[in-house]
Formats: C-alpha cells, structure tokens, sequence
C-alpha cells in the first residue's frame, strides 16, 4: 500500500511522536509499504505558541490537497491534531476518503496546566477532530478507555516499540563517583512535573536529559543536579545504562517511549501509577510505581536489572506496525 502520514510533528523536533512515526515508517516500508510523510517543513511555519522549538505549517488547505495528489496514496494517517491535521482532515472529507488518525499527547491536560482552559472545552474539539475517523489510535489499554468515557467513537489500540539493538545493558557508560544515580530524560516543560523529581529527598545524584521552556528556571533553582541537553542515539543509550533509576514523574503521558527506552538499557523505572507507567511497567517487577514517588525510587532500587531488559523485550516495533497496519483503511475498499 501507498500509506501517506500527516503529522504537524516531525523533524528536527525530539520527542516521542516523532519517535513513533519515524520507527513505525521504518517497519511499515521492511514490510512492502510505500510511506511518505507529509510535516511542517514542507511548508512555511511558525514557532508554537509556548513550544518555540515545535514549527507549525503556515498554509492553506489547497497546498495541502495539492501535496496529498502529488503521492496519491492508497490510505491517509492524520497523525496530530494541528493545522496540517485539520486540512487534511478537511481534503478527506471534501473527497469522501476515510482515514484514520491517532491520539498521541493530552494537549487538554496540558493546556489546563498552563492555561487553567476547562478540560471539557478542549477535549470537545479533539473528539470533532477525530469524529470522522474511520479507527482512532491509541498507545494503551487505560487511554482506550479513557477517550471511550470522553466520548470517542471507534478507538483501537495502537502500542509501541523500543529499538532493542540500540537501547542495549552493554556498553559505553558514563562515570561519577556518586551513586546511586537517578535519571530523568524528556521535555522540561511545566505538564511533564518534573520538579516532583527534583524535589525528592534522595540519596546519590540526580541527572536530567532534555530540553523545553522551563529549562533554564530549574538549572538556576538545581545546581546540584548534573544536566546533559538533548541527547541521542548511542549517547542517549549510555546516559540510561549509567543510571540505577529511572524516574518518570509525568501524570499525563499516553505512554512514554522514554521507559521502554531506559528499560532496554537495564534500568529500572519509578514512576506514578497513572496511565503510562501502569501499561509500560505495571506489575512486572522491572521497576516500582508508588504514590509516593520516593519510596518508588528507592524500591526500583533493588530490581535487577535482567528483569528490566526481559520486560522490555516484550515490546516490539513490528508488531506496533503490524497493528497500526491492520486498522487503516484504503480508499478502494471504502467504495
């Protein structure tokens, strides 16, 4: 099949949607597939409000249309719900097409948290967006759920996958002489709650990985907390594998790419029990999700590190393919 992707995230931004589509088009074209990417820098864009480093297309819905001919696929993926999403959404509908779209952040949560903007405003518009889709993706059993009790019709489960011949124990680490290590990778922006983080009483040393707006606000208040920036590849493997912790104190992922990750390398994750955490590590005994995100720090502590990469192992980027595969639908088989 000829498979386009929409996205208003793509590269060079880093983050996990753009991890998922790039791995999942990688897979998707080992499996026959033709994919093309349709994303921000094929047109003029503009800095997102609060989120600089994310480029929105600046366009209109004719030069979207225009683009979509000019690959002519058999089946259309409106991966976000920005402003290339919309006209795509709006050129399918104006054609009869089907397609599918995917439910990848909770910008309501956070928008809440930086804007107070009522949840049920901005969750109304998302499920407009995804009204017309004929299957609504989405990364775990709790976010099914949850968008079904908001109302979304048709939504299918589409997991994830991590990189199991980058993301390995063995290798290139790191050195300190302060242990125990607790790590935290991924945006540092005010939804992400990384200051729950910071804020721990623990022993050892506290690294962080990432970039975003409140960066430099919590190396100022966090001098003792040793910061890498934005790292990738093998680099970003030997930050995990030097860690003995990984701590993920989001409240509001979909999923977090960023555990897997860490758990290939053999670390061990703490996190909350929410949506995310509770899909990728559970009670499968490869790191501990506590209220108290201290005491599951300090129990994450003593999982070997086997059972982390064990329980990784069970996360596989072709079946996440295969799955996303099985729900779109070709326009042939519409008519």
């Amino acid at each position: 099949m000829r498979i386009l992707i929409v996205t208003d995230a793509w590269e060079p931004q880093v983050n996990g949607v753009v991890r998922t589509l790039k791995m999942t088009r990688r897979e998707l074209e080992a499996m026959g597939h033709v994919v093309e990417v349709l994303g921000p820098r094929s047109f003029p864009a503009w800095p997102c409000p609060t989120y600089p480093e994310i480029e929105l297309a600046v366009t209109r819905r004719v030069a979207v249309a225009r683009r979509i001919d000019d690959f002519a696929p058999d089946c259309l993926h409106i991966a976000t719900e920005g402003p290339l999403g919309w006209h795509a959404r709006a050129v399918a509908r104006d054609r009869g097409w089907p397609h599918t779209s995917a439910y990848h952040t909770r910008f309501p949560e956070y928008l809440h948290a930086r804007t107070r903007l009522p949840l049920r405003w901005s969750y109304a518009v998302l499920a407009r967006f995804h009204s017309r889709s004929s299957a609504v993706m989405a990364p775990t059993p709790a976010i099914v759920t949850d968008l079904e009790m908001r109302g979304f019709q048709r939504v299918r489960l589409w997991s994830r996958g991590v990189d199991l011949a980058t993301f390995v124990p063995d290798g290139d680490r790191i050195q300190t002489d302060l242990r125990p290590v607790f790590l935290y990778v991924g945006r540092l922006a005010v939804e992400k709650n990384v200051e729950a983080f910071l804020d721990l009483t623990l022993p050892g040393e506290k690294w962080v990985a990432g970039q975003g707006p409140i960066a430099e606000r919590l190396r100022r208040r966090c001098p003792g907390v040793r910061w890498f920036g934005v790292l990738r590849g093998q680099e970003l493997a030997a930050l995990y594998r030097s860690a003995d912790v990984f701590v993920f104190p989001s409240r509001t992922d979909t999923f977090g790419l960023v555990m897997l990750e860490a758990l290939a390398c053999g670390t061990p994750v703490a996190g909350y029990p929410v949506a995310g955490p509770i899909d990728v590590v559970g009670d499968s005994g490869a790191g501990a999700l506590d209220e108290d995100l201290g005491a599951a720090c300090m129990r994450a502590l003593v999982v070997p590190r086997q059972q982390a990469r064990l329980h990784a192992e069970r996360f596989s980027w072709r079946t996440a393919a295969e799955q996303f595969a099985s729900h779109l639908q070709p326009f042939a088989a519409a008519g």
